[in-house]
């Protein structure tokens, strides 16, 4: 029998990657994504968790890639309405900095490209602003505008679920080894052992890009610039729902944002590295958001308070500016036809990736004379069919299933949205969620992340899928890993 040849096989399980898969699939093309990891393993898990126009780009004068990104944030508030929430952002003025006409024209800017949408208008602070006001030292002076929070791992796995319903097959934990072509078709190897053949490869290793190339048998560039963002997480140090932009002395910023189990977010930094390899936090980038944090804060942090933190590495396009600062956040195609067509992704964001999808799409399908439409732009997410209001969802799903109680509801609330009822569609009380392996995490979702969004570790379901991860215990991490080989082992075919 004639192995099948997919019409794209894609390199990489980050944002893009799957972005690409799902406009891939639902344009009724044949697709393979291989991941050497999880899904979202690397960078697209290592985000500041903004949905955002980049208002700091404008300074650059990346004009296009801001307006781009807040029209993405609009669709994509449309389209995952129960992942991806505004927030106020407060952004102190420091004159030192920036001077104040500066920051006001830059967010009027902002708003413009924006246009009218969903979110409210930048507005100066006012005397009534007390809960912006009050945890900032001294007198605060500034302005608060609006983007989104998003949970990005999750995000990255509902474009491969929304893939995979078209059609497409997604291999995690599958490494790509080499590959070779002809005029016409690719033949790659695989470390499962298959060796499957494609019309076209695209290349959206993110920062192995230069390595994956390498084994496609292409030259070594220099175009690509490897960047650490770093964050730390620090009890709360504010109460409400908003976040703060903080201007440094070294023009950069620093977001202080809130996020789970009460604590307070803080990033990100930029440090060039050479290699990809196991990013990790350095001193003085520990030190740099720590002083950011108590020069702006009224709440004091020391080193001990730190619980957790995360580092990754953002692979930009080189343009030849020295500083990072500077350096460009959008992205860059490129198609190489030398034989049967490659795509190279360098650079992209969370916030853009439907957009890179789209514009890939259209790229490949010029390289191999193939017609392809715009067939995401209005597509909800799975699960963000929500037929009411966010709140009113949570409010509705707390009648529905009690026994959840309001910590846990808004949490599933969030990550599965409408597929919320699928999961829970047997579900009569708290027996029936079956085993609980602590902090409301039961069997029911346990095992629908394996079955359905390729969970396949404690680590996973509890830092990708859930988040919940700073909550476990060691020996909690320990049962819940020993039942997710179990459950694997007794489903193998």
């Amino acid at each position: 029998m004639k192995a099948m040849i997919y019409d794209l096989l894609i390199v990489g399980g980050g944002i893009n990657g799957c972005a690409i898969a799902r406009e891939a699939a639902l344009n009724g093309w044949s697709v393979l994504l291989v991941e050497k990891d999880d899904l979202a393993s690397h960078t697209s898990s290592a985000s500041t968790k903004l949905i955002h126009g980049g208002l700091r780009y404008l300074e650059t004068y990346e004009f296009k890639l801001v307006r781009e990104a807040l029209q993405e944030r609009k669709r994509l508030l449309k389209a995952a309405p129960n992942l991806i929430h505004p927030i106020a952002i407060v952004l102190p003025q420091d004159n030192a900095v920036r001077p104040w006409w500066m920051v006001r024209a830059g967010l009027y800017l902002y708003d413009m490209l924006a246009g009218f949408g969903n979110l409210p208008r930048s507005r100066m602070l006012r005397r009534r602003d007390q809960a912006f006001s009050i945890p900032l030292k001294g007198k605060a002076r500034g302005f608060v505008y609006w983007d989104c929070t998003v949970d990005d791992a999750r995000l990255t796995v509902l474009n491969a679920v929304d893939a995979r319903s078209s059609g497409a097959e997604i291999r995690t934990r599958t490494a790509f080894i080499s590959a070779t072509r002809d005029h016409r078709i690719w033949t790659a190897k695989l470390s499962d052992g298959s060796e499957v053949q494609a019309t076209a490869v695209v290349n959206a290793a993110g920062p192995w890009l230069v390595e994956v190339e390498g084994r496609l048998g292409q030259w070594k560039r220099n175009t690509l610039k490897l960047v650490k963002g770093s964050h730390i997480v620090l009890p709360r140090l504010f109460d409400g729902d908003h976040a703060y932009m903080l201007q440094q002395p070294d023009r950069r910023i620093v977001f202080a944002i809130p996020w789970i189990g009460g604590t307070t977010m803080v990033g990100t930094t930029e440090v060039e590295v050479p290699n990809p390899e196991n990013p990790e936090i350095n001193a003085d980038e520990i030190d740099y958001l720590l002083h950011a944090a108590n020069t702006a804060f009224v709440r004091q942090s020391r080193h001990e308070d730190i619980s957790y933190s995360w580092a990754g590495v953002r692979p930009l396009f080189d343009d030849g500016k020295g500083d990072l600062r500077t350096t460009t956040r959008d992205y860059v195609l490129e198609v190489d036809q030398d034989g049967a067509p490659l795509l190279n992704v360098l650079g992209g964001k969370i916030t853009t990736a439907r957009y890179l999808a789209e514009d890939a799409m259209r790229r490949i399908g010029k390289a191999i004379a193939r017609t392809v439409g715009e067939v995401t732009r209005e597509r909800p997410f799975s699960g963000g069919q929500l037929p009411l209001e966010f709140d009113a969802f949570v409010e509705r799903s707390e009648s529905i299933w009690p026994f959840l109680g309001t910590e846990r509801t808004i949490r599933m609330a969030r990550a599965y949205g409408a597929s919320l009822g699928i999961m829970l569609a047997e579900v009569q009380d708290e027996a029936a969620m079956g085993r609980n392996f602590g902090h409301g995490l039961t069997q029911v979702e346990v095992d629908w992340l394996i079955e359905r969004e390729w969970a396949k570790t404690a680590e996973d379901i509890l830092w990708r899928r859930t988040k919940l991860g700073l909550a476990f215990s060691e020996s909690q991490t320990t049962e819940l890993a020993r039942y997710i080989d179990e459950r694997i082992a007794a489903t193998a075919p």
